[in-house]
């Protein structure tokens, strides 16, 4: 498999590429991006790892290179957010980014999966759709804002809670990838339970961890490490499924055509073609039918967002 990392020189990109030199299956190729003259240099760092992924780096203003031939694109590149930023403060920035770079995907690699990391997430997917059905090569099961951060945020923190194994622990987490349109499906944890004052703690806990980051690096970055790790996992979940592993499920934020909003995150089967099917998330509690209904409105603000940006 050839994976491209857009955005390879900044925090989340470098992170992401190093797991992936160590963790792509034997044979694949690693192909990193950045407009930052040192990506070259990161990929020669990363060549010297003995692993069996062939590693190859490109910076300038053309993406192309990088993507010739790519089975899965992983998009980290944009500015990170600093204290007092909301995800929505990036976008006139990222917006313009993430636009160019899936224009360039849909002329040299359209059948490419493609991760979107690069917030606000639940704008720039939209933004991605509109270029690709503007470039006629939009095809909704292969297009995913990576939203497992908050999943796996989830599991440690419930984890963390409960005094689990993270291992033991599975937290679906649906809506979108911003404030209150992440909800993780409490109700759903098997073998365990959750006071009412312990599920609205949580909840803003998990909605809310992405400042605790920011916070916490007072004005040094958001959250990198965690985000190269849950955007690895996503896409060697990718890999394996297109690859024909069977059962491979991640919640991601997709087109979704039964959903509250046209985009919307939730478990997704995945397979040789990206979604091969989008997952029923199961019955609500009260606490989380009252959290989707009170979400619609910011997501699909959201969303619009996005499509009047490319229209």
């Amino acid at each position: 498999m050839k994976v491209s990392v857009l955005g390879a020189a900044g925090g989340i990109g470098q992170a992401l590429a190093l797991l992936l030199k160590n963790q792509l299956p034997a044979g694949s190729e690693l192909s990193l991006y950045d407009i930052a003259p040192v990506t070259p240099g990161v990929a020669t760092d990363l060549s010297h790892i003995p692993t069996d992924v062939n590693v190859v780096g490109f910076a300038g203003e053309d993406a192309a290179p990088a993507l010739e031939g790519a089975d899965v694109v992983l998009i980290s590149a944009g500015v990170a957010r600093k204290p007092g930023m909301d995800r929505s403060d990036l976008f006139n920035i990222n917006a313009g980014i993430v636009k160019n770079l899936i224009e360039k995907i849909a002329d040299v690699c359209p059948k490419a999966v493609i991760g979107i990391i690069t917030n606000p997430v639940n704008t720039t997917v939209a933004i991605a759709a509109e270029v690709l059905k503007a470039k006629g090569v939009y095809d909704k099961n292969k297009l995913f804002g990576v939203t497992t951060l908050d999943v796996i945020r989830a599991n440690t923190f419930v984890a963390q809670a409960k005094g689990l194994s993270t291992s033991d622990v599975n937290v679906p987490v649906i809506g979108g990838h911003s404030g209150v349109t992440i909800l993780p499906l409490l109700s759903q944890v098997e073998g365990v339970e959750f006071t009412a004052e312990e599920v609205a703690a949580l909840t803003h806990r998990i909605q809310n961890a992405g400042t605790e980051v920011v916070e916490a690096k007072a004005g040094g970055g958001s959250a990198t490490l965690s985000m190269g790790q849950a955007a690895c996992r996503f896409g060697l979940s990718v890999v394996a499924a297109l690859q024909g592993e069977e059962n491979v499920v991640e919640c991601a934020y997709v087109d979704n055509d039964g959903a509250a909003t046209a985009f919307f995150a939730q478990p997704i089967l995945l397979g040789k073609n990206g979604a091969e099917k989008i997952l029923p998330y199961g019955e609500l509690s009260a606490f989380e039918a009252e959290a989707v209904a009170q979400m619609q409105a910011t997501l699909e603000g959201d969303i619009k967002i996005g499509v009047e940006f490319v229209k």
